[in-house]
Parts: C-alpha cells; sequence; structure tokens
C-alpha cells in the first residue's frame, strides 16, 4: 500500500469548495478512479487550524502512483490549476508505504 499526503492552506470563503473538489466525490478522485490501482482518498481538516486540510491518496503502490501520473500529467496539471483559485499554499508532505509486519 502507498500513501500520497499533500497539505493544503484553503483560502477564506473557499472550504466548501475547495471539499468538494478534494474530497472523495471531487475530480481527483474521479480521475483517479479510473485506475484500477486507486484503492481511495480521505480528506481531512485541522481542528485548531480551520484553513488547513490533508489529502490522503492510497494506492497499491508507489509504481502504480507514479505511472498514473505520467500518463494522465494533462489532466492533472488543469486540476491542479483549478485548485490554486482556492488555496494559498500546497505542500506535499511526503509519499509513504506501508511496513509490513
Amino acid at each position: 500500500m502507498f500513501v500520497a499526503l499533500w497539505e493544503y492552506e484553503v483560502k477564506p470563503g473557499s472550504e466548501e469548495r475547495f471539499e468538494n473538489a478534494y474530497g472523495p466525490g471531487g475530480g481527483w478522485a474521479k480521475l483517479f478512479r479510473s485506475d484500477p490501482n486507486y484503492r481511495e482518498t480521505r480528506l481531512l481538516r485541522d481542528p485548531c487550524r480551520p484553513a488547513i486540510y490533508l489529502t490522503l491518496d492510497f494506492w497499491n503502490s508507489r509504481e502504480a502512483y507514479e505511472q498514473f501520473m505520467a500518463i494522465h500529467k494533462d489532466m492533472y496539471k488543469m486540476l491542479d490549476a483549478a485548485g490554486e483559485e482556492l488555496t494559498s499554499k500546497e505542500r506535499r508532505i511526503g509519499w509513504y508505504e506501508l511496513v509490513a509486519s
């Protein structure tokens, strides 16, 4: 299992639109669902800093994620540009893989 973790600071008044775009029913998740290696997207909001959100995109593997992103780079750029209208900051926190026990 692989997770791409991103942090966003959402512009005041854009919270609902951001949640609709970046949540499990939004454009990103819809794009990702076209690949059988995509698992799910989770959207988290910081209760102490309400403008701060995290997205967690779960995939079967890092390789599957990277391949998908390379194939769909044009659509990715389009969605990313639309998201820039809603956010003041975007930061990739990291890419994580499940540690087998």
